[in-house]
């Protein structure tokens, strides 16, 4: 039983994963976003807590480390076109980043959320370690932007391959590009199942981005929200 969350989780996905794959990869049957429903659903009606679950599933936080550093392969094996195209990634990153945290400002702001819920809202695009210490600089809310940034990245694992597709972004690196920018690692994820470079654009975008908006994001929100 000290290791029924790992082997439950691991279970749950495989399943839907091969779901996934033999269903031409329809979106709606993304196995990230239907895990989390799954597992969700099970521990409500088994009544079996949170705290036994996370605790015997303790393997798999141990596993995120080596998942991102593998990252790097793809963007060593890619590092030529990378190379070649690195004013335009940089232009994305900066653009990508800026419109990230802008956008999702003015809506909340529009839709009447308060300060501390923008400053919490405005880094959900960047990678969840990052995302929770800018958060606490600028006076948001670390928990619920580590809640946001979560959720942005399952989105972005489920819907962000067919909007690439419905807007026709057909170029590999563009296409990167706009998965890491925007829903970092569970969206690199999803985009180097299709296609490595991508993926190791994805990748890079991560980094970049995280690294970008710490510094810029500080400014941005003082400048818009004073």
């Amino acid at each position: 039983m000290k290791s029924f969350g790992f082997f439950f989780t691991v279970l749950v996905y495989y399943i839907l994963s091969r779901l996934f794959e033999e269903s031409g990869r329809k979106f709606f049957l993304n196995p990230v976003l239907l895990s989390i429903i799954v597992v969700a659903l099970f521990l409500r009606f088994s009544h079996i807590s949170y705290q036994f679950y996370m605790k015997s599933a303790g393997f798999i936080f141990y596993l995120l480390g080596p998942a991102v550093v593998s990252l790097a392969i793809p963007l060593y094996k890619e590092r030529k076109t990378i190379v070649e195209y690195a004013m335009e990634i940089s232009v994305g990153v900066v653009l990508g980043g800026l419109v990230a945290a802008l956008s999702v400002i003015y809506i909340a702001k529009f839709l009447g959320a308060t300060k501390e819920v923008l400053l919490s809202l405005s880094p959900k695009s960047i990678t969840t370690a990052i995302a929770i210490g800018v958060s606490g600089k600028i006076g948001g809310i670390p928990a619920l932007t580590a809640v946001l940034v979560i959720l942005t990245g399952i989105m972005g694992n489920a819907v962000g391959v067919e909007l690439l597709n419905l807007a026709k972004v057909r170029d590999r690196v563009a296409r990167g590009l706009g998965m890491g920018v925007t829903s970092h690692a569970l969206g690199t994820a999803r985009i180097i199942l299709d296609d490595e470079l991508s993926g190791a654009v994805s990748g890079l975008a991560i980094a970049l981005n995280g690294v970008y908006t710490s510094f810029m994001l500080p400014y941005l929100v003082k400048l818009i929200l004073g």
